[in-house]
């Protein structure tokens, strides 16, 4: 270790990834390589998730039951496509801790949050309020804004946002459960991302749930950024909705198939409106096509399906949820925080620094990520960054994300990175 500035050295580093507990999968996933041929430092799992290599195998298996089979490929393929939504049931169900009957796997991110806020955003009388974190991804506003102008409501009227206050990089729980409180029974839906895109905070779900439930209100999550990087526990936490993408942590590749939770209570409850299709009929009669002329909908999630799945998109992520099943969301995210408090500790070491990370110290309070705003020209910074062979990614104005994840970055990788900043925007030598 450098005593003068705390940083450790690479041989630290090594030694932490020889000795965790929790090995790395990093064999089992491809790595991209930088123009010299060496692997980059691959940080954006937060965006995209690397590729399992198996991921090809089952990709390759629905080709070629295709290739032989043709249409008999729904009853007769080695998973048949007739039912593979049902593969995903009990993995997906353990990723995020629901039951089974709560967790489809369906559609992409926002297509599933419009379908879940026709039955979960029913504005009534007086209850037509909408609350929302700020800063919110993009896509969740302009769902929810569309969603009201639909209704007839103004969105500026209506919504509600909750941010960070004075100089604060971070919202505080007791702010959101504050704006909840005054909502009242004026409030219909509180939609939130469970970890935020830019800070990579983690709220405190079953906290907003239950002030939400307290005055009437129903409590979503978009999950994007924490399924797959911590642990969940959605029907014990009494969350109404939820859905993810899989191409981020789940690694299941660019615009991979989504996932979407339902509380038990309400999966089970036909008589919840939602937006119908063939896929989310009485499975005992969906054949019969035009012989049933009336939606009867699967007591489950599955009858917020509308279509029937894309098997071909949903192949990849079997083997990113065979992984996460056997290493366990639990052992991954003990890793998750060593590696990122070990990133952290190895930034904040860093002489004349000219950063700062704004993620939540707390561990219940972050994931994966690390948020890095960075003075003067954060633009170049993050070119800076991208020159030296770092993949990561930048928010404007002035933030670089980057999540060092449990199953395929390394110690080494963290070490790596935190001299390259430190010599880039820092007191380091090169």
């Amino acid at each position: 270790m450098n005593h003068a500035t705390g940083l450790a050295d690479v041989s630290d580093a090594r030694h932490l990834d020889a000795v965790d507990p929790v090995p790395s999968q990093r064999d089992r996933f491809t790595i991209p390589t930088r123009a010299d041929g060496a692997p980059s430092i691959y940080f954006c799992g937060n965006s995209l998730g690397l590729q399992p290599l198996a991921a090809a195998d089952h990709v390759e298996e629905i080709l070629e039951d295709w290739r032989r089979m043709g249409v008999d490929g729904h009853r007769g393929a080695r998973t048949p496509w007739y039912s593979y939504h049902e593969v995903f049931r009990e993995q997906g169900a353990r990723l995020v801790g629901a039951r089974p009957c709560e967790v489809v796997m369906m559609n992409s991110l926002t297509v599933n949050l419009h379908m879940l806020l026709t039955s979960f955003y029913r504005p009534e009388g007086t209850r037509t309020k909408f609350i929302m974190e700020r800063p919110a991804f993009p896509s969740d506003i302009y769902c929810v804004q569309s969603h009201l102008q639909a209704r007839g409501l103004d969105p500026d009227e209506h919504i509600i946002t909750v941010g960070p206050s004075g100089s604060s990089d971070c919202v505080t729980t007791n702010d959101i459960l504050e704006a909840i409180d005054a909502a009242g029974d004026t409030l219909a839906t509180v939609m939130m991302g469970g970890v935020n895109f830019l800070t990579g905070q983690v709220l405190d779900m079953p906290a907003i749930a239950e002030a939400g439930h307290r005055v009437g209100a129903m409590v979503g999550f978009d999950l994007a950024h924490a399924a797959g990087n911590i642990p969940m526990q959605l029907h014990d936490w009494n969350i109404d909705f939820g859905a993810w993408c899989s191409y981020k942590y789940l690694n299941s590749g660019p615009g991979a198939i989504a996932g979407a939770f339902v509380h038990e209570r309400h999966a089970t409850n036909l008589d919840i409106p939602r937006l119908a299709g063939w896929w989310g009929n009485d499975p005992d009669t969906r054949f019969r096509m035009h012989l049933e002329d009336r939606f009867i909908p699967v007591p489950s999630v599955d009858s917020w399906q509308a279509s029937n799945p894309p098997v071909l998109a949903m192949a990849p992520l079997r083997a990113s949820l065979d992984l996460f099943d056997e290493v366990g969301m639990e052992a991954l995210r003990s890793r998750s925080l060593r590696l990122t408090t070990f990133l952290r500790e190895q930034l904040e070491a860093i002489p004349d620094r000219r950063y700062r990370i704004t993620t939540p110290v707390a561990p219940e309070a972050h994931g994966c990520q690390l948020s890095i705003v960075v003075d003067g020209d954060a633009q170049q910074a993050f070119h800076d960054i991208e020159s030296m062979g770092v993949v990561a990614d930048f928010r404007p104005p002035d933030t670089i994300r980057v999540a060092p994840t449990p199953l395929y970055n390394t110690f080494e990788e963290c070490h790596r990175f935190a001299v390259l900043m430190g010599q880039a925007f820092g007191g380091l030598s090169t």
